[in-house]
This record gives structure tokens, sequence and C-alpha cells, in this order.
């Protein structure tokens, strides 16, 4: 995966409690302000310290996410017949393969002005729904960065990121789903604990 595609995933830290409630448009500037003002504030201690971010990653970007949902929609067919456990400890370890990655994107960007919010747009409903960013690269080129949310009970929650038409899912779906084919379920996850696969995904990004 690329550093464009982490530092829009990232862009996903942080918000405050009372816009559970609020349009998905909305929750994602709320947490793009959230993110500038923590990485503003904290930028040199977490150059110094990567840890120290991922932490913070953690603490407030989990809670932002569906990774059950996103890690069903990953293992697709070779989700059929698992036990939850076994799709929540599949969850957990590329939720930790993603915040420990998140880290190398995030202190990428240094203004807000890199993110520009589009209108929504095509059919957006409590399954699905897509938020549509362009982010402005510090080489001065730019992405479209799409968010894509779930209602979940009372809260919107994202399940998955587009970056110029590759969708996050779709691509590590591909990727998990040549290990599972080699290696088997349980030998694929114990890799991805393990740090030994490395999931990567090539962005277009226009000039």
């Amino acid at each position: 995966m690329t550093r464009l595609v982490l530092a829009g995933l990232a862009l996903l830290l942080s918000v405050p409690a009372a816009a559970s409630a609020a349009e998905p448009a909305e929750i994602i500037r709320e947490m793009t302000t959230e993110l500038f003002a923590l990485v503003d504030e904290n930028r040199a201690e977490f150059e110094a310290n990567p840890e120290l971010l991922q932490k913070e990653l953690r603490e407030r970007l989990l809670p932002r996410l569906d990774t059950v949902h996103s890690a069903r929609l990953v293992l697709g067919r070779h989700g059929r017949g698992l036990e939850r456990a076994q799709v929540e400890d599949f969850a957990d370890a590329l939720s930790e393969l993603l915040m420990s990655r998140y880290a190398e994107g995030v202190l990428e960007f240094r203004s807000r002005e890199q993110v520009e919010f589009l209108p929504m747009a095509g059919e957006n409903t409590e399954r699905a729904t897509r938020v549509r960013t362009r982010v402005r690269l510090p080489s001065g080129q730019r992405a479209q960065v799409d968010y894509v949310l779930r209602k979940a009970g009372d809260e919107w929650r994202v399940f998955d990121v587009i970056i110029e038409g590759i969708s996050y899912v779709a691509t590590f779906r591909n990727q998990i789903g040549e290990e599972i084919r080699r290696y088997g379920f349980d030998a694929m996850l114990a890799r991805l604990q393990a740090g030994e696969i490395e999931v990567e995904v090539e962005v277009p990004v226009e000039t």
C-alpha cells in the first residue's frame, strides 16, 4: 500500500462524540480537522517517536472503523464457514498491520488545505455512503480519496477507502485470497500476525 493510501486512511482519525449522529460528510470533515490539530501540535514528538503516533492512531482511529465488516469483505468467499472469533482475529491482525503503516504516511500532511471536499454524488444509503475528497500531495499531484461508510447502530463507521478508483478492500481481498489459496487460512493468519505479509497497491495520481 502506498503512502498516499496510508495518509488518506489516516485522515479518519478521531471525531468528537457529538458527531456520531452527524452526516457522513460532516464526520469526515471533523475527523480531518482533528487529525491536523493533533499532528501539528505533536509533529516533532511523533517524528522522534513513531510508536507514540501508532498508539494515538490505535486509540483514536480504530473506534471509527468497522473492522470486522471490512475483514469479512476482504476474506470474501474464503470467510465462509469461519467462526466469528477467527474473523475477529483476522480483523485485529489486519488492523495492526494498517496502524503500524499509517504512521508512515500521516506526517506527510502539513496543511488542511491539502484536502478538498467534493459534492456528494451517486446513490448513498445506510449500507454504503461515499464521501469524496481530493488530496493535494507534497509533490503537487492530486488524487481522489473516497471514504465509504455504513450505518452500524446509531453510528456511521468507515469500512473502505477508495484511492483513484482503487478500493483497499478489493486490493486486500485479491492478495489475502492468494495467501489463503497457497497456505490456508490458519497459516495466512499466522503470517499476517507475524508481519510477514506486505499488501501493496500501486495508485495512479493525476498531475
